[in-house]
C-alpha cells in the first residue's frame, strides 16, 4: 500500500494518460500490452495514472519513468502478452548500494505497475474516454493490483460525475465495497488507494481520478496564436480558436487546434462552450475586438483569462466596461491574468506563447511558476 494512501495525490497531467492510452490502443490490433502505474512511494519520475503500451510488433507509446525502468519492463510485459496473465510489477530504487535500480537512477522510490494483455479495447478506458474526453465529466476506476489471485488483478469499476457508471458481471456485495471510495475519490477530485478484501486475493485498489482535458479556447488567430495552439496541444490541451476576422480564422493556419470558427464577440457565449476546465486568452490585438470579447468572458468565471498587451492597456479595457455599465465584480476580475504570461523574456511569437502556455499550466496545476530550486517541498506534493 503507498505511504501517501488516503492523501491528496498530485495535480493530474492535462490530458490524462488514461485517455491518451485509449487513442492510441483504439487504433492497434489484440493483444496489446497496457503497463499502468499503480502506485508511488518516495520520488519517481512518474506518478499514479502513467501508462505505456506495447503493440504486438513491438512498437512502444508512452513511458512509465524517465527511461531507466522501460527496457526491463518490456521484457516482464512481453511475457505477459505471451502469457495473457496480469501480474504485478514493483521497481525499488531505494537502495544506495543497489547498482541496478538504486543510487545510479537517483529517484529512491517505489513504483508498482499493473501489466496486463488486452485482447480489444478495454471497455473502463473507453468508459474514461467517453465520460472525461467527450461529456467532460470527472471519472474514477477502480484498479485493483498486488493481488494473490491474478483473478483479482484489472479494472473493475468506473464511475462518472453524470451519474453512470460502468463494471463487468460483479457481486452485489464487491460492488458495494467499491462504489462508496470510488464514489468519494469523484466527489474530493482526487486518486485514493484502499485495500478491498470483498474482491479475489484481497488487493489494494487504486481508484484514480480522470478529470476532463482542460480546454484552452484562443481569441484571436493572429500569427502569434499558431505556436501557443501548437503548444498547448503537445500538453494535453483541448484547444479552440476564435476570431470575427475570416481572413486569419481557418483551420489551415491553426491544424493543432480541435475548432476554428470566425466568430463575432456578441456570438460568443452561443457559438464556443465554455465550462468549469475552460481557459481563454484574448490576444486579438485590437481593441474594438478585445472589448466586446473580454466583456462576452468575465461574466463566464471562468478558471483563468489571460489578456495580451501591456497593463495599461488592460486598465483602460476596464475603464471602459465600467463606462458601458459592465459591473465588474471581485469574482469576474481575480481569474483575470491581465498582462498574460511569466516574466520568461523574449518578443517573438513562440516566446510569448511559452510565456502565456507557463503560466496557464502553472495556475492548472496550483504551482506560483517559481524556480524549483527555490521549492522546499516535493517536486510532484
Amino acid at each position: 500500500m503507498p505511504a501517501n494512501v488516503g492523501s491528496r495525490s498530485p495535480s493530474p497531467p492535462a490530458m490524462h494518460e488514461a485517455l491518451k492510452a485509449h487513442a492510441v490502443l483504439a487504433g492497434q490490433p489484440a493483444g496489446c500490452g497496457l503497463a499502468t502505474v499503480v502506485a508511488v512511494e518516495g520520488s519517481s519520475y512518474r506518478r499514479p495514472g502513467a501508462r505505456l503500451v506495447l503493440t504486438p510488433a513491438g512498437q512502444r507509446i508512452g513511458s512509465i519513468s524517465g527511461g531507466c525502468l522501460e527496457e526491463d519492463l518490456l521484457l516482464h510485459l512481453g511475457r505477459v502478452m505471451a502469457s495473457g496473465q496480469s501480474r504485478t510489477l514493483l521497481y525499488d530504487t531505494t537502495e544506495e548500494n543497489d547498482l541496478v535500480w538504486g543510487v545510479g537512477l537517483g529517484c529512491h522510490g517505489k513504483v508498482t505497475l499493473l501489466l496486463e494483455r488486452l485482447d480489444h479495447v478495454s471497455p473502463a478506458l473507453a468508459f474514461a474516454h467517453d465520460a472525461a474526453g467527450v461529456v467532460r465529466t470527472g471519472v474514477v476506476l477502480a484498479t485493483a493490483y498486488d493481488a494473490a489471485d491474478p483473478a483479482g488483478l484489472g479494472t473493475f469499476l468506473g464511475v462518472a460525475g453524470d451519474g453512470r457508471s460502468w463494471h463487468p458481471n460483479l457481486a452485489e456485495p464487491v460492488l458495494d465495497a467499491l462504489r462508496t471510495p470510488a464514489r468519494a475519490a469523484l466527489d474530493a477530485g482526487r486518486s485514493a488507494w484502499r485495500r478491498v478484501p470483498e474482491l479475489p486475493g484481497q488487493p489494494s485498489v487504486f481508484f484514480e481520478y480522470i478529470p476532463p482535458p482542460p480546454r484552452l479556447v484562443i481569441l484571436g488567430a493572429g500569427d502569434d496564436a499558431r505556436p501557443l495552439a501548437r503548444f498547448a496541444r503537445e500538453l494535453g490541451w483541448s484547444v479552440a480558436v476564435a476570431d470575427p476576422r475570416a481572413a486569419f480564422a481557418t483551420p489551415e493556419r491553426f491544424p493543432a487546434a480541435a475548432t476554428v470558427q470566425v466568430v463575432p464577440p456578441e456570438q460568443l457565449a452561443q457559438r464556443v462552450p465554455f465550462d468549469r476546465h475552460t481557459y481563454a486568452v484574448v490576444m486579438t490585438h485590437h481593441y474594438v475586438h478585445d472589448l466586446p470579447y473580454l466583456k462576452a468572458l468575465l461574466p463566464l468565471q471562468l478558471p483563468y483569462v489571460g489578456l495580451l498587451g501591456p497593463r495599461k492597456r488592460a486598465e483602460k479595457l476596464l475603464a471602459d466596461l465600467r463606462n458601458e455599465g459592465l459591473a465588474l465584480p471581485p469574482a469576474w476580475l481575480t481569474p483575470l491574468h491581465a498582462p498574460v504570461g511569466l516574466d520568461l523574456g523574449g518578443d517573438t511569437p513562440e516566446a510569448v506563447a511559452l510565456s502565456m502556455l507557463a503560466e496557464m499550466q502553472a495556475h492548472l496545476q496550483g504551482r506560483d511558476g517559481r524556480p524549483l530550486r527555490d521549492r522546499t517541498r516535493p517536486i510532484h506534493g
